[in-house]
């Protein structure tokens, strides 16, 4: 019987070690935390996903939702997200949030476009929530890397606050409490800064104090 050639040899190790690493990487260690994360981190490990009272998923609470009616005008009785550049620039009535273009605008310190952009935010931000533009919360005006950020400062939602109130006619403290509620601490106690989730605060304030309006 003839012997295998050494070339053959090495690549019949080759093939057989494609095989083996194949099963480890590609189906067994995928299964082994996939079963752990579902086990330890079920909610968060199927995208943190909020059902409503029936069971029907509403919501992620990691990815914002614009609150605007058809025309693209903010519904004063939802606290608003940050602006996001995750639209269809196909579309100019498109108010972000959109998950299938999730991307940030790319403009850097320098454009004018952007410029003229914040301008303008800030200016409608401090006329709608009647505060000074010179105080108007640096988040308000920003949109996040990925335009799918659903947290605003504790600064933010403050200016929005009284709006919210007045449009759902409840008591501020009762809104000043949801917003509290609804606030995440900074990471390890120091890391990053505090925010409030304003898709599950929304949520929170349609469910304590439903409104006849709803969100387009």
């Amino acid at each position: 019987m003839s012997r295998i050639s050494a070339p053959l040899r090495r690549h019949l190790a080759a093939v057989r070690a494609m095989l083996i690493f194949t099963v480890i990487l590609g189906i067994a260690y995928p299964l082994l935390v996939t079963g752990i994360a579902q086990l330890a981190f079920k909610n968060k490990a199927n995208g943190s996903l909020i059902k409503d009272a029936s069971g029907q998923v509403v919501a992620s609470s990691l990815l914002c939702q614009q609150y605007v009616d058809k025309s693209g005008a903010a519904l004063p009785q939802y606290f608003q997200a940050r602006p996001s550049d995750a639209t269809d620039s196909s579309n100019s009535s498109d108010p972000g949030c959109d998950y299938s273009y999730s991307a940030g605008s790319n403009l850097g310190t320098d454009s004018a476009s952007l410029k003229s952009t914040i301008e303008g935010r800030i200016a409608s931000y401090a006329k709608a929530y009647d505060i000074d533009p010179t105080k108007v919360p640096e988040d308000a005006v920003t949109a996040s890397a990925s335009g799918m950020d659903p947290g605003i400062s504790v600064e933010n939602a403050d200016d929005q606050a009284p709006s919210v109130a007045k449009a759902r006619g409840i008591d501020m403290a009762t809104v000043d409490q949801l917003v509290k509620d609804n606030t995440t601490g900074r990471s390890l106690g120091f890391l990053g800064e505090k925010y409030v989730n304003v898709v599950t605060l929304n949520l929170a304030l349609d469910k304590a104090h439903p409104v006849a309006a709803a969100k387009s």
